[in-house]
């Protein structure tokens, strides 16, 4: 029978690639912590963007019951106003706050967790129908 002996040798990772491993973890976490701080900020820009939704639909009908032909006369669809579209809501942990002017202009601005960056959306009347032009801050940016 023979007998099994282990290796006189030793066994293990030498410095170098330790150094690499460390260097390839560093490289990808300084691409990774980037991406991510911009896609949390997006989702919580999401949040402002969504709370203009229902005003969105208020001011598309106050603007239909009013007959108007240009939105920028619609002077009834402010928010609490006669027109039906709802009083502004109250901040909050995106959201600081959320305006509709009397031409149905939504004007939301987001905490500084968002970098206070504004959502605006203006209605256009055309061919019986509203369409909303998107602007502020965040073209380009969140939004």
């Amino acid at each position: 029978m023979t007998r099994i002996t282990p290796r006189n040798g030793q066994s293990g990772f030498t410095l170098i690639e330790l150094l690499i491993v460390v260097a390839i973890i560093g490289i990808l976490a300084a691409i990774a912590v980037p991406s991510y701080q911009n896609y949390t900020k997006k989702a919580k820009f999401a949040e402002v963007i969504n709370l203009t939704q229902g005003y969105k639909m208020a001011v598309e009908a106050c603007i239909n019951a009013e007959g108007v032909a240009v939105a920028g006369n619609a002077t009834t669809c402010a928010a609490g106003g006669s027109g039906g579209v709802p009083a502004a809501p109250a901040a909050t942990a995106n959201l600081a706050s959320l305006t509709v002017s009397a031409a149905g202009v939504i004007l939301a601005t987001g905490q500084a967790a968002v970098n206070s960056l504004t959502y605006q959306l203006t209605p256009t009347v055309g061919n019986g129908a509203v369409t909303w032009q998107v602007g502020g801050t965040c073209v380009g940016v969140l939004c």
